[in-house]
């Protein structure tokens, strides 16, 4: 290389942001620190929303698990726990997000595979099998089924004698990212948001600690989307809720305390603490300002991270725990409240028991060991970090305003936009990779042709969906059929009056009713969604 040949041409973010050689005091031309920063704790909680942050409790920990049978979760969550993990978090099969029980004929082959099969209350009884719900903080990522997994989870705390007022945890609930980036949508947009503020006010009653919602921009990240617009869609998405249950009569500062965030995190260490931070100020502002909201807890931006498992390889997958402990670190410098480590072995299968173990390390090393946590926002007020802080904001809003002027969220989906962006971005980085503009070690540099994987890989029972649908049948065959009878005619009328659902599923539950059953309830009456894109 020549001496003053630069790496490459031109250096900047995901998200396009110029990365300048250095940063100097100018970079902070009509930067207001006490405007634009404030004190950790207050108003707009830039540098976190408690005044101490990790100097009086870590964040949450809490690895993402679930697989095959509810016995074999439940396993793994004791495990964890025991391992220092201090939260659950619960990943479920294809067919229990879609509404299908495991012996339904489009279920075939996906039982158990990506997550845990749930097919009843027997089931949840048996995922939660000695864990103390009143203790553990449990999340689950569920979407277009959450208000029957919620029935479900509020029926065994029931059975255990546990006051729904002590339990605490998060249901992600946040259907408009399925329209997006996934696709485990049923029922159509509207039909959806009625369930989410049905959920939102029940729980607002009844369930007081519970986080109704995490509105996640991890899966649109994923998907391709840039860190700007992981921020942009998944805040569109907040505020089509936000302002779908105050059109539905409910107080802003009722439920919007108890909304929660879901974020990813990805390599370039500066862009992803500055997004954390970004988002903080950018929520804070919107809440007070769009919607008058008056509970400071309605300001506070919470949030769960999960490091990205887009960028983790098959190739040389030892590189992978380097790649994670990054991705965290620059969590837990942005402020994050809860956090999911990666595993080494995720581009090759379910994460093994040992690999789920030094994810959970990785944690455990930052938070004891590397001293970031001692004090609150360590990179604030750095040139660097202030400036991609306000840029990130300023490209947000713009996003903002498009997505207004299209008519909002649901139009701006509707006709493809967002689908479109993520697209566009998912395909320009797949170029850089190809054209070696981004380097990325062991995949496009550095490669290793005669690589062995050194650690065993998780292999799944080959068994496990005769014996869910075995299981699933004897249940079948035990329960009360009028009881199953009644609780669904009593859901059937409460849907299309359009009463709040919760009372009612939670009744089904209770007698047994599957969740394959209750969901063709909903769909008989809501119909079901078929995208059409017109871009």
């Amino acid at each position: 290389m020549a001496p003053n040949k630069k790496r490459k041409d031109k250096f900047s973010t995901s998200s396009q942001v110029k990365i300048k050689k250095h940063y100097k005091e100018k970079e902070r031309s009509g930067f207001e620190p006490s405007r634009d920063l404030g004190k950790p704790g207050e108003y707009p909680y830039t540098r976190g929303i408690y005044p101490t942050m990790y100097r009086k409790k870590f964040w949450t920990m809490r690895q993402y698990a679930g697989f095959g049978t509810a016995e074999e979760s439940n396993k793994r969550y004791r495990f964890l726990l025991s391992q220092g993990q201090t939260g659950l978090s619960v990943a479920f099969d294809l067919p229990t997000q879609l509404g299908l029980d495991s012996d339904h004929t489009q279920a075939k082959g996906e039982v158990g595979k990506v997550g845990v099969a749930i097919d009843t209350l027997q089931d949840i009884e048996t995922l939660f099998y000695r864990i103390p719900l009143d203790k553990v903080s449990v999340s689950m990522t569920i979407n277009s089924t959450a208000a029957i997994i919620l029935a479900m989870y509020l029926a065994l705390a029931e059975k255990k004698g546990i006051k729904w007022k002590k339990l605490s945890g998060t249901i992600q609930n946040d259907i408009l990212k399925e329209y997006i980036a996934r696709g485990t949508y049923i029922y159509p947009p509207q039909a959806s948001l009625k369930i989410i503020t049905d959920i939102l006010a029940f729980c607002q009653k009844n369930v007081p600690q519970w986080n109704t919602m995490s509105i996640s921009g991890y899966h649109i990240r994923e998907a391709g989307a840039t860190a700007v617009q992981e921020l942009a869609f998944t805040f569109a998405n907040a505020l089509t809720y936000v302002e779908a249950a105050v059109k539905a009569g409910l107080d802003v500062d009722t439920f919007a305390p108890r909304l929660s965030f879901f974020l990813a995190s990805h390599n370039n260490l500066f862009e992803e603490t500055a997004k954390f931070r970004a988002a903080r100020r950018l929520w804070a502002r919107l809440m007070r300002e769009k919607f008058q909201a008056k509970n400071p807890l309605s300001w506070k931006f919470r949030f769960h991270t999960q490091t990205s498992g887009a960028t983790l390889l098959a190739q040389q997958p030892e590189n992978n725990v380097i790649r994670v402990a990054l991705q965290a670190l620059a969590a837990v410098l942005g402020g994050t409240q809860s956090l999911h480590t990666n595993s080494r072995d995720e581009a090759l299968a379910l994460p093994s028991k040992e690999s789920a173990q030094i994810a959970l390390r990785t944690q455990q090393i930052i938070a004891y060991e590397s001293s970031v946590a001692d004090t609150v926002d360590p990179l604030g007020g750095s040139y660097l970090i202030e400036s991609l802080t306000n840029q990130i904001e300023d490209k947000v809003k713009e996003y903002l305003q498009k997505i207004e002027e299209l008519g909002g969220m649901l139009k701006a989906i509707e006709k493809g936009f967002i689908q479109k962006e993520i697209q566009e971005s998912a395909y320009k980085y797949q170029r850089q990779i190809e054209n070696k503009e981004q380097i990325i070690v062991g995949l496009n540099k550095y490669e290793n042709t005669e690589e062995k994987i050194q650690f065993k890989l998780y292999s799944p029972q080959t068994k496990i969906e005769n014996t869910q649908i075995k299981k699933l049948q004897l249940l079948k065959k035990k329960r009360s059929a009028k009881k199953v009878k009644d609780s669904l005619k009593t859901l059937r009328k409460a849907v299309e009056s359009r009463k709040n659902i919760l009372p009612y599923t939670i009744d089904a539950v209770k007698a047994m009713a599957t969740l394959g059953e209750i969901s063709s309830i909903l769909k008989e009456t809501y119909g079901t969604y078929n995208e059409t894109v017109n871009i």
